[in-house]
């Protein structure tokens, strides 16, 4: 690398870390705590995957997401699962109009899905017909409506959220949509300063600063170039391999909690995001490179949702996270 390749490459590093600490600040302007999540979020938003979100009601997901893209500077649109809901009712249809010289024509009405961050909120509350339909915008970034195929806008986000206690009158994810997840992050309660720190800012005033725009679409599909830029060394990169392969049962140097309690392991789908997400975090840090502690900070929510456990576990009483942290102390 020459000297003002070198340079334009520090240029970029810089730039990069300015607007992701520009939109940090941002978003706690509004959200308290939840710093973990909200960088999560941003390196999901860097790789160009999606993010499955579960936490309890009343823990602020969609004012989180709202206010992120709101930051980001990208449009918005939330969608209300439901039973009833139609696959329609998120792609859109096709509508007869008629012209001024009574002529009639077939007519594209885009529906909520057409939006660079989609919020879809109670996703396991739809029918799997209308989450087929949603599937096939996660991976392949567009809308197939009456045989004609509509592209998305890019960057294209699904923020899903779903509730982890209510099972009755839902549709569980099925296991080729729950891997199509970059991340599965776990909402949980706030600690006690910052649930005070809600409730003065909450009951204090009527209306919430509003995020300033940070960034816009443009520059962060130049960011996720420059993420896919940063090197990983052939150690780091065999630790992401190992890590995933740990997870799978038959795998000879799965560890033993693993191959006691899990059912199936994670896909090579896991290796890929984790080592993209791994550039991300990287690079929000400052740093050109990838560490083995980059691969272990992500290791949790990358595979939580993509390891499936036995009947041993549940009679056990052995959690998910139990067999990760596990794994990823005993590789560590």
């Amino acid at each position: 690398m020459s000297d003002n390749q070198t340079a334009d490459a520090a240029r970029d590093v810089e730039e990069f870390r300015y607007v992701m600490d520009n939109i940090r600040r941002q978003v706690g302007h509004v959200i308290v705590g939840q710093d973990e999540v909200v960088e999560h979020l941003l390196i999901t938003l860097l790789v160009g995957g999606h993010c499955l979100i579960t936490g309890m009601p009343g823990t602020a997901k969609t004012l989180l997401v709202r206010t992120l893209s709101e930051a980001l500077g990208l449009d918005f649109n939330r969608i209300q699962f439901t039973p009833d809901l139609m696959p329609t009712d998120i792609t859109g249809t096709d509508i007869i109009d008629e012209d001024e010289n009574g002529r009639r024509a077939w007519s594209f009405v885009p529906g909520p899905i057409f939006t660079n961050v989609l919020l879809a909120d109670e996703i396991n509350r739809t029918p799997p017909k209308t989450q087929a339909a949603l599937l096939e915008a996660m991976q392949e970034n567009s809308a197939t409506v009456r045989g004609t195929m509509h592209q998305l806008p890019k960057p294209f986000f699904v923020l899903a959220t779903q509730n982890p206690l209510e099972l009755e009158g839902t549709y569980p994810l099925p296991e080729a949509q729950l891997d199509r997840f970059l991340f599965n992050l776990m909402l949980d309660y706030l600690a006690a300063d910052d649930e005070m720190e809600v409730v003065a800012r909450f009951t204090s005033n009527t209306k919430l600063p509003a995020p300033v725009r940070c960034t816009d679409a443009a520059q962060i599909l130049a960011f996720q170039q420059l993420v896919r830029q940063v090197p990983v060394s052939e150690s780091v990169a065999r630790h992401a391999v190992n890590l995933v392969r740990a997870t799978r049962p038959a795998n000879p140097g799965a560890p033993d909690i693993v191959k006691r309690y899990v059912k199936f392991g994670a896909s090579v789908r896991a290796t890929l995001f984790l080592t993209l997400s791994a550039k991300a975090r990287a690079l929000m840090q400052g740093r050109y490179h990838v560490t083995e502690e980059d691969m272990n900070a992500l290791a949790a929510p990358v595979l939580r949702h993509r390891v499936l456990l036995n009947y041993f576990a549940d009679s056990d009483g052995v959690s998910m996270e139990d067999i990760l942290g596990e794994t990823i102390r005993t590789l560590g």
